[in-house]
């Protein structure tokens, strides 16, 4: 006669246990889908995914996608995530945009936004953006964006240019209009996507900004640098403006004639 073998005394896991685990694992899951709200829910019907190939990347190799160790020119394809540890990047969109990425940050790509969870994100170029409270729509701009990753608030400054703030809820438009950001403005949003303050930026945070680790260093050119050089010289004079990273020309022989 065979013997009874309790569950307990052999390690196995009770049918208890075993309920506990997989309601962790749609816990996750769930968790995971709310992320990506903000992108799924406002891409067109049919929408292409939105890709982003990696550019530059400076102070080491600490730039990944979906957690492995990425190179220049490797290539991310939505919903990937691309992030960052002691390093910094460049990426370029599929729209042209380019996306200069901070140390300690991360974002996953959509269909109609990247959404940034934490860290910051310089954008130039036709590329709108999401948090997992506002989207941030854009045609031609140059802006910052920072996810504090412990409180959740958001900052938005516009550099040059203009963006449209909707917040959002579970991914779905609250009802509330969307605030315009204009060029010279700064935004701090709250974790359900309201506006705690409007600021001016004042030349103070423009050469923060430009003297900053999202410009230092770099050599890949930003798409929309002219519009914003053209911006600060007319509105914020005398603001130090980096020069831009000169495309490296090709050597040319000239003939010897003795």
């Amino acid at each position: 006669m065979a013997r009874a073998v309790n569950p307990a005394s052999t390690g196995a896991p009770t049918g208890a246990a075993c309920r506990r685990g997989q309601q962790r694992v749609v816990r996750r899951g769930l968790a995971a889908t709310a992320l990506m709200l903000p992108v799924l829910l406002h891409a067109p019907v049919g929408a292409a995914k939105e890709k982003a190939t990696v550019q530059e990347i400076l102070d080491g190799r600490e730039l990944y996608i979906d957690q492995q160790q990425a190179r220049v020119k490797d290539q991310a394809t939505a919903p990937q995530e691309i992030s960052t540890r002691d390093s910094r990047g460049q990426i370029r969109f599929d729209s042209g945009a380019a996306g200069r990425v901070n140390r300690f940050s991360q974002l996953r790509l959509g269909s109609s936004c990247f959404l940034l969870t934490k860290g910051q994100i310089l954008v130039s170029g036709p590329q709108s953006g999401c948090t997992r409270s506002s989207r941030l729509s854009v045609r031609g701009t140059n802006y910052v964006v920072e996810v504090n990753d412990d409180t959740q608030e958001a900052e938005l400054s516009v550099l040059e240019g203009a963006v449209e703030v909707e917040p959002l809820k579970d991914g779905e438009p609250t009802g509330a209009p969307a605030t315009r950001v204009e060029a010279g403005q700064k935004v701090r949003l709250s974790p359900q996507g309201v506006i705690l303050t409007l600021l001016k930026l004042s030349s103070g945070d423009y050469s923060s900004i430009l003297g900053g680790p999202l410009f230092e260093g770099f050599r890949e050119p930003l798409p929309g640098f002219g519009s914003l050089e053209s911006y600060i010289r007319s509105y914020v004079p005398g603001v130090n403006i980096p020069s831009a990273p000169s495309v490296p020309s090709l050597p040319i022989s000239l003939p010897r004639f003795f």
